[in-house]
């Protein structure tokens, strides 16, 4: 009986891990030009283009449907000619793998740098990730993946994330932005908490002053939006970042700014 569900299992995420047609890229970043922007342990966010992408989109209500961690050079082995791996990614079908660059080279990306965070706690990250590759999707629990079937659910939005997170066990920590949220908070790196304000004695004992108190959310409730929402995460943009001067650009002629100083009549 498990050997038929978890072949169910697979076709489905097989299923789910298909290209759509009307996917449009409009901000394509060179690999090249995000490799020299890159740290270890950004975030790199993808608005995708498979079946799930879709409704996690939809449920989501944002533009990135998936997040990778960039790791530097932590697995070029000893071949320092190699093309070796430079993100660690979550993925329904083949569980946490390490890809290139070069995957996403047609998609629409943004980085989120964790801000202040110290090298031995970044180590510690990229440490956490580069460890779990290897770990799979549980194909068995064919209902976590059941929930994508639909591109546009009818959930109300505010089930929305709870359906994102709607799974039990292992299954859900093979997501690729629970993965992720793991990684930061096994450092207790902030995404989203929850903060709880306390009223609190002032050191002059004569009033009361407001102190926040940051809870640790579920891993299981984090979507790629989070960390681009996040107040603790920088946006990065490589285009910007390589010294963007707009007056640079090669205009097709017919789109060039007309002179106002010309008479046309």
């Amino acid at each position: 009986m498990n050997r038929i569900v978890r072949t169910v299992g697979r076709a489905l995420a097989r299923y789910l891990n298909q290209p759509i047609r009307r996917y449009q890229p409009y901000a394509v970043v060179n690999p090249a030009v995000l490799a020299a922007v890159l740290q270890p342990a950004d975030i790199l966010l993808v608005d995708g283009n498979t079946r799930i992408s879709t409704a996690i989109k939809y449920l989501t209500q944002s533009t990135w449907s998936h997040a990778a961690m960039f790791v530097g050079d932590a697995l070029k082995g000893d071949d320092i000619n190699h093309e070796f791996p430079t993100l660690v990614e979550a993925d329904v079908e083949s569980g946490v793998i390490a890809v290139h660059l070069k995957k996403y080279a047609a998609f629409n990306t943004r980085i989120c740098r964790p801000v202040g965070l110290t090298a031995e706690d970044q180590h510690r990250i990229v440490d956490f990730m580069i460890k779990r590759i290897g770990h799979a999707y549980d194909l068995k629990n064919v209902v976590d993946l059941a929930r994508y079937l639909l591109p546009t659910p009818p959930v109300p939005v505010t089930w929305r994330r709870r359906m994102i997170a709607f799974g039990s066990g292992d299954p859900t920590r093979a997501v690729c932005s629970t993965l992720i949220a793991q990684a930061f908070q096994s450092v207790h790196y902030p995404i989203l908490p929850r903060i709880e304000r306390q009223r609190v004695l002032a050191t002059d004992k004569l009033h009361y002053t407001e102190k926040e108190i940051l809870h640790i959310r579920h891993y299981s409730l984090f979507t790629p939006r989070d960390f681009d929402v996040s107040p603790y995460f920088r946006v990065v943009k490589p285009t910007i970042e390589a010294g963007f001067n707009y007056q640079n650009l090669a205009w097709h002629d017919e789109d060039r700014p007309q002179n106002p100083n010309v008479n046309t009549t």
